[in-house]
């Protein structure tokens, strides 16, 4: 019996499996790097191991020093998350040589199905090689881990060598295994899973169906589950195909088995031969525990004869601090607030002043609904959400509940291409034209204890704020019976709370601060002091990093009077396991270079400056 379990992992995958531990009685060993010293993964753990250093390659991809942090710490098992080594069959014989527990596949299924290119000769398809004109469009994919690092649509056959090359680095990065492989992209079709359970007993169950097709990157971003539309024909082939890839290796444990379905067909993608991102909403729907069956499973106990029967349906979206409208660029920064309102699920790695920082993925949580209908879950998810209290960095918020609520979302018609067609709509800037007034008024009550504006009390008082990229100005006035504001009527106002009548309806505005950030209900607003900073402008033409990360490489050649063409590639960003291109915003020449490969970047660090042709 295990009775002391370690996660070689971090952020919302650790804590979530700590919290079946905690209800399992198991003790619970987590390790952390340098940057993560203070994670909440690292602060919920009965104890905690360093792994020295930031960087994944450093740390979380060390096998090697996370089995001495196991025996060191008096763990008999290991549970590897998902990501990192959750998939490397060297990591898993080096737990099983230490006399530890290993909370997953056999090394020999991992070695089969982990590596994408092995699995699909297992199943019959080959990768393409020699790839031609006829071929194209190809999709080059990382032979080991998941969640999109590692994988390059290709459009132009001139592109692939370079493409070839970014998904190999990105690959190395994020995995520890720069091997890739070309296969045929299949344009706009849907990304169906199925999830497999089989214990060391020969028992192998296949717990339903999933869809994720709606992606960023090749990355998930909403999961449902059971995969709606599906013909029963086609739903038994999947679960049937998947039972047998899992039965080609011996396959003990939890795994998922994808698929990607197009024309009323169904083709075999891979094998994830680990405990998946989505699991959460298969276990809404079977009402199971997948982290406490997996367990079960490595202590030898076999299925329970009855299987499961699904209930209703479940919705998860990923919650990340990125921004969509530009190009999904990762944000950092401090976590002030995150608060999402009952019944959803939440699942995290992070608590209120947290860090995001730029080692790892984006991801900040997975909320997730339930309901005895698609349609109940679908609007409790979308509500959830955008009742939810974020307060930092910029996120996909907005994005989620769009999506949730787009015609072709509710109607189960989505595609893997759903994010290529309805990008710009879905993230096209409408914040409340009230927030400013709101956000001023707040500020206003909040100094006005100290006397301040009494000094002028009949002139009109106004603030500047930055909201959605453009800048607004509230104006309000004090009076003897409070504060008035053009056609607008202040009900009340106070430093957390502003109610304002607007054409006979009442609207209220909670009012958050931090400095010089402040959050307006949903609305996030920048406090702009009164006369600008002339030392913060810019040259014309001037590129400014999007995002904190490391310059990985610049484009061969490249040098201050280098000519360049508009969506010329100048230079490589990494942040957070991705890797950003950086290209000419018009024709011209390079007039500086401003930085080098291994330097690290903030936001709004000039890169380079480009001169544009007259």
């Amino acid at each position: 019996m295990i009775a002391s379990l370690l996660v070689a992992n971090r952020g919302e995958i650790a804590c979530r499996v700590f919290r079946t531990c905690r209800d399992l009685g198991i003790r619970t060993v987590a390790v952390h790097s340098d940057a993560d010293a203070h994670a909440l993964h690292a602060r919920v753990a009965d104890v905690s191991v360093r792994l020295p250093g930031e960087a994944p390659a450093d740390t979380y991809l060390r096998g090697d020093l996370i089995v001495k942090a196991a025996v060191a710490a008096g763990a008999d098992a290991v549970h590897p998350g998902y990501g990192f080594l959750s998939e490397n069959a060297g990591f898993a014989r080096a737990v099983l040589d230490a006399g530890l527990r290993w909370i997953g596949p056999p090394p020999q299924a991992i070695e089969a199905m982990a590596s994408k290119t092995r699995a699909k000769q297992l199943m019959g398809v080959q990768p393409l090689t020699g790839v031609t004109e006829a071929d194209l469009p190809v999709l080059v994919k990382a032979a080991a881990g998941g969640g999109g690092r590692g994988m390059r649509v290709v459009r132009h056959l001139a592109d692939l060598d370079a493409e070839l090359a970014a998904a190999r680095a990105e690959a190395a990065s994020a995995f520890g295994d720069g091997e890739v492989f070309v296969e045929p992209y299949v344009e706009n079709g849907r990304h169906v899973e199925v999830q497999i359970l089989a214990d060391t007993h020969g028992t192998v169950r296949a717990l339903g169906t999933r869809d994720c097709s709606l992606q960023r990157r090749h990355q998930k971003v909403i999961e449902e589950a059971p995969a709606p539309g599906l013909s029963a024909a086609l739903d038994e082939e999947v679960r049937a195909l998947a039972v047998r890839a899992a039965r080609a290796v011996d396959y003990v444990g939890a795994g998922t088995v994808e698929f990607l379905v197009a024309d009323g067909r169904a083709h075999f993608l891979e094998m994830n031969t680990r405990l998946q991102v989505e699991h959460p909403v298969t276990e809404a729907v079977f009402g199971v525990d997948l982290v406490a069956e997996q367990i079960r499973i490595a202590e030898g106990h076999p299925l329970e004869n009855d299987p499961p029967r699904a209930r209703g349906h479940a919705v998860e979206a990923r919650l990340y601090a990125e921004d969509p409208a530009r190009d999904w660029s990762p944000q950092t920064g401090t976590l002030h607030r995150l608060s999402v309102p009952a019944p959803v699920r939440l699942d995290t790695g992070y608590t209120d002043g947290d860090e995001i920082g730029v080692h790892y993925d984006p991801m900040l949580a997975k909320v997730v609904a339930h309901a005895p209908t698609r349609t109940e879950a679908v609007r409790r998810l979308a509500a959830a959400l955008e009742r939810a209290v974020i307060h930092g960095p910029v996120t996909n918020r907005d994005l989620l509940v769009r999506s949730l609520r787009h015609p072709e979302f509710t109607a189960a018609r989505m595609d893997t291409g759903f994010f290529d067609r309805h990008l710009p709509d879905l993230t096209e800037a409408s914040p409340d034209p009230y927030a400013p007034l709101a956000a001023a008024l707040a500020d206003a009550q909040g100094r006005s204890r100290f006397g301040g504006w009494r000094n002028v009390p009949s002139q009109p008082q106004s603030k500047r704020y930055l909201m959605a990229g453009e800048e607004h100005e509230a104006r309000y006035r004090h009076t003897r019976n409070g504060l008035e504001a053009d056609g607008v009527r202040v009900v009340h106002a106070d430093e957390g709370l502003v109610v304002l009548d607007v054409a006979g309806v009442e609207r209220k505005y909670q009012v958050t601060r931090y400095g010089d950030q402040v959050y307006v209900n949903t609305t996030a607003l920048t406090a702009l002091p009164r006369f600008p900073d002339p030392t913060t402008q810019h040259a014309p033409g001037s590129l400014l990093a999007p995002m904190p990360g490391t310059v990985v490489r610049v484009a061969e050649g490249l040098t201050a009077g280098t000519p360049v063409k508009a969506g010329d590639p100048l230079l490589w960003l990494e942040a957070m396991k991705m890797q950003h291109k950086i290209t000419a915003p018009v024709t011209g020449t390079l007039a500086d270079l401003c930085v080098a490969p291994g330097q690290q970047v903030e936001p709004g660090s000039l890169l380079a400056v480009v001169t544009e042709t007259p």
